[in-house]
């Protein structure tokens, strides 16, 4: 019995050497990327927005590579995902709210 004790101990402080440069990497990711947009952002998010608009209005958008326009719908896929998924949490069941 001692002997498994000891193996879970060895397993357990392995398990958190291995881990803790991983989860180092990333906290590190998360403090940069999921921070909410601060003052000094929001110019570049309205020339981006406008360059957005820009571009669909010119016909930009039929100018692009495959791995551009592949990327940009894996995007747009990820955001529809990411609705809905918070929609499903929002109410609580996966069809419909309950009345």
């Amino acid at each position: 019995m001692a002997s498994l004790a000891n193996k879970g101990s060895a397993l357990a402080s392995t398990l958190l050497t291995q881990a803790r440069p991983k989860f180092n990497v990333f906290l590190k990711y998360a403090k940069v990327e999921l921070t909410p947009p601060s003052p000094g952002d929001i110019p570049a998010i309205r020339d981006g927005i406008a360059r957005l608009i820009s571009g669909a209005r010119t016909g930009a958008w039929k100018n692009l590579t495959v791995r551009e326009a592949w990327l940009n719908t894996l995007i747009t896929m990820e955001v529809c995902f990411w609705f809905y998924a918070g929609e499903c949490i929002g109410k609580r069941h996966l069809v419909g709210y309950k009345v």
